[in-house]
């Protein structure tokens, strides 16, 4: 059974402006990083929409577009504000290290993660640092909405038949392009095993919390979404020039 998706795979990273120096008195200075957002007094800059991009690249193998990728990160703001205010506590260094050796594990040598690490321009110690904010952000929204969830027994029963039962007979179904498949054994081979068709009692669980996972997400979406008019929020789009 898959995994819930969630919104929550979020990552809020503070960088410094970059400017280049001057190559000469009287040249104009090169600027390699500008404001793209600015929230209440605070400001989002274009390296950190790059920065969450090479962050989805690297966990997902792909990257939203910046305009997606801002908007994620104006979310991020405001959950990590009402976080911090809240006091609610950092992950410790732990649960840090044990999600960090979960992405190491991806790769099949350390060096491949290291050259990939080169190729979208990030550091091992940005990784940790988005890694950590992941954690943190993730764990308040769990930590705010989960209380308001209550999942009924009509509902999970209504899941398990209307879409773990078809899931499982599509993926038991023969991949035989159209032609009636049969069994490979006077080639050697083996027909491939049909995934057993679990009883409702035995994922109960899983589909509770699958469940509850989705309508977290459903109460911080619609939490977001009424959040954002009551800010002060100013746009630039990603891709004006400076």
């Amino acid at each position: 059974m898959r995994r819930a998706a969630s919104i929550f795979v979020w990552i809020l990273v503070l960088a410094v402006p970059a400017i280049a120096p001057r190559a000469a008195q009287g040249q104009t200075a090169r600027v390699i990083d500008r404001i793209v957002a600015r929230i209440e007094g605070d400001i989002i800059l274009l390296s950190q929409v790059r920065e969450l991009g090479a962050f989805q690249q690297l966990v997902e193998g792909h990257a939203e577009t910046d305009d997606v990728l801002l908007t994620k990160l104006i979310e991020q703001w405001i959950v990590q504000t009402e976080a911090t205010e809240s006091r609610f506590p950092q992950p410790a260094q732990t649960e840090v290290d044990r999600e960090l050796a979960r992405l190491v594990g991806q790769f099949k040598t350390p060096d491949a993660l290291a050259d990939k690490l080169r190729e979208l321009g990030l550091t091992a110690a940005q990784v940790r640092r988005m890694i950590a904010r992941q954690i943190f952000i993730g764990r308040y929204i769990d930590y705010k909405f989960r209380p308001t969830v209550q999942i009924e027994s009509a509902e999970i029963g209504k899941y398990y038949q209307n879409e773990l039962l078809p899931e499982l007979a599509e993926k038991n179904q023969p991949q035989s392009k159209g032609l009636q498949a049969e069994p490979l054994t006077h080639l050697g081979g083996l027909q491939a095993e049909p995934t057993p068709v679990p009883r409702l009692a035995e994922v109960e669980a899983q589909i509770r919390e699958l469940l509850t996972q989705r309508a977290i997400t459903e109460l911080a979406t619609k939490w977001l979404d009424e959040t954002k008019p009551r800010l002060k929020i100013e746009l630039t789009p990603t891709d004006a020039k400076p």
